[in-house]
C-alpha cells in the first residue's frame, strides 16, 4: 500500500524547520541552510549534485532511504519558490535549475491555478488549487505502488499530520538555535495523533527520530 512519508525533514533544537524571511537569497529563511549541514558532506548528496566521494555513516544511510521507493511528491508553494500571490508569468521553475532532484511527478500545494511545468530528468511540477486531499489523491495515482514524499515546508507537513495522513516521518534534528521561524510541530499533540517513536539514533551532526503512526 502506498504511504505518506516526511523524510530527511530537518529541524533546529528549538522546533524550527525553516528560518524566518524567505526570499530569493535565503530560500530556507534567514539561518535556515544551517539546519541541513549534516546531510551536505553524505555520499548521497555529493552524488546527487555531481560529485564523486562523500562521507558514508548514520547521516548517508538516512539521506539514501529517503529517496527509496518514492514515486511521486508534495511541496508547499513556499517550498516551491519565494513568489507569493498569483503567478505574474511562468519565468520562475524553482529552486533547482533545469534538473530537478525529484525525477517524479511533484504536486504543489497553491491557491492559484498554473498548467504543469515539464523539467528534465522525469520531474513535472503539477499545480493543486483543491488542498490536501485532492494532491494527495493525485499524488498517490501518480505514485503507483510507491511511496509518496512531502518536501515540506512546515506548514505543509503540519496540514498532513493534522489530518492523520502522514504514515511517518524522519526528523532530522540539528544542533542548531534559529530563535525564530517556521515551527513544525507547535500545538500539535502527535501522541493523541496516534504516533510514536519507532527510531531513534545519533550521528555527530544530527539526531535522526523516526516517528510511525500506530
Amino acid at each position: 500500500m502506498t504511504k505518506l512519508r516526511v523524510d530527511c525533514f530537518s529541524v533546529s533544537i528549538d522546533g524550527y524547520g525553516a528560518g524566518p524571511d524567505q526570499a530569493l537569497e535565503h530560500p530556507m529563511g534567514i539561518g535556515g541552510m544551517a539546519l541541513h549541514e549534516w546531510v551536505f558532506p553524505t555520499r548521497f548528496f555529493q552524488t546527487m549534485i555531481g560529485k564523486d566521494g562523500g562521507t558514508t555513516g548514520i547521516d548517508e544511510d538516512f539521506a539514501a532511504r529517503g529517496m527509496a521507493d518514492i514515486g511521486a511528491w508534495i511541496l508547499g508553494r513556499n517550498m516551491f519558490g519565494p513568489i507569493r500571490g498569483p503567478w505574474t508569468d511562468d519565468a520562475w521553475k524553482g529552486w533547482w535549475g533545469d534538473n530537478p532532484p525529484y525525477h517524479t511527478p511533484v504536486f504543489v500545494l497553491t491557491h492559484h491555478a498554473r498548467p504543469p511545468i515539464e523539467m528534465e530528468g522525469g520531474t513535472t511540477f503539477h499545480f493543486v488549487t483543491d488542498g490536501i486531499h485532492a494532491a494527495l489523491q493525485r499524488a498517490k495515482q501518480a505514485a503507483g505502488t510507491r511511496d509518496v514524499r512531502i518536501g515540506g515546508g512546515p506548514a505543509t507537513i503540519r496540514q498532513y499530520l493534522k489530518a492523520g495522513l502522514v504514515d511517518s516521518m524522519h526528523l532530522a534534528i540539528s544542533p542548531v538555535l534559529l530563535g525564530s521561524g517556521e515551527s513544525l510541530l507547535a500545538d500539535l499533540d502527535l501522541a493523541q495523533l496516534g504516533y510514536r517513536c519507532s527510531e531513534h539514533v545519533s550521528s555527530a551532526a544530527a539526531m535522526h527520530v523516526v516517528l510511525t503512526k500506530a
